[in-house]
């Protein structure tokens, strides 16, 4: 959903341990306790030393609520008039503008955050923050539960993570770029998110040690086919939601992968997208002679109408 790990055009919940800033307020980021101070203070625990007015902060917090109403729309529209409460809830309460900065220069970019217009923007070593109507329909398609255990392959700019962190049991996460990578992982704690795991490393591979599995796993790049390592890690009943397709061309589509108790997987063609492709493994490896069994069944279903990416 980014100019390199996410498509350029697509674009009661979990459990909240406030860090002490957020608790001495009373309220969890993105909140009534979500002040200008808080964000400093967060963002300076992350390791992001950052300045803002209280003006600045006002005017990003003013845009949240009509992008609430444009997100809530547009899921909406593309799911038979149901927009997920749960979605809906981790997106107003999860602070965007924390996730809006550039890593490879060290610059804040929490202004352009809720901006009318969405689209991804730059974090740098080549990728993006995904434009929040492609993140808000990914999650929906996710179908996350408070129970589940999820699996992100492209961490990015954590901001997906952080959604859905909000709504399951446990997040874990995979980013290839190891300076991005290792940044990210500080941005989590200070907002208290302590459901959230991530780390460097291929996500082809996906997160063997974790102990029966994912009910869910996002894949936020384009694969040329489906990694059989994460069809294996995939729970009974569990879903896959990844974009297909060659690298740097258009006629990718997001596919989601369903694996029926029996563990027979189902496949069903989605939106189209366009993602930069999955790097690593994806890249130098032949194509598994397994792959062939997860590989969408032809003719797939219709694919929806391709959507504003992000």
């Amino acid at each position: 959903m980014t100019l390199a790990r996410r498509p350029l055009l697509l674009g009661a919940l979990g459990t909240l341990a406030a860090p002490p800033l957020l608790r001495a307020q009373g309220s969890a980021a993105g909140g009534a306790g979500w002040t200008r101070d808080a964000y400093l203070a967060a963002m300076r625990a992350s390791g992001r030393e950052v300045q803002m007015t209280e003006q600045a902060f006002a005017a990003i917090q003013a845009r949240k609520p009509a992008a609430l109403r444009r997100i809530e729309a547009y899921l909406k529209a593309r799911f038979d008039g149901e927009a997920d409460p749960a979605v809906m809830r981790a997106f107003e309460q999860v602070p965007r503008e924390y996730f809006h900065y550039y890593y490879e220069s060290r610059a804040n970019q929490a202004g352009n955050a809720y901006e009318s217009d969405p689209k991804p923007w730059g974090i740098g070593y080549g990728s993006a923050l995904s434009d929040y109507l492609g993140q808000a329909y990914m999650t929906q398609a996710c179908a996350p539960k408070p129970g589940h255990v999820v699996l992100e392959i492209g961490t990015g700019s954590g901001f997906q993570s952080a959604l859905l962190s909000r709504i399951v049991a446990k997040q874990y996460s995979i980013e290839i770029i190891n300076p991005l990578g290792t940044a990210v992982q500080r941005i989590f704690a200070p907002l208290g998110y302590s459901n959230v795991e991530t780390r460097v490393g291929d996500g082809f591979f996906g997160w063997p040690e974790v102990e029966g599995g994912f009910d869910t796993i996002i894949v936020t790049c384009a694969a040329q086919y489906v990694p059989p390592a994460l069809i294996q890690q995939l729970k009974p009943g569990g879903r896959l939601v990844i974009p297909i397709g060659q690298p740097f061309r258009r006629g990718q589509f997001l596919y989601i992968y369903t694996k029926d108790e029996d563990g027979r997987v189902r496949s069903r063609k989605d939106v189209g997208v366009y993602f930069i492709p999955m790097t690593g493994a994806m890249m130098n490896r032949p194509r598994p002679a397994t792959a062939a069994n997860t590989e969408p069944a032809a003719p797939a279903e219709p694919a929806r109408p391709a959507q504003p990416a992000g």
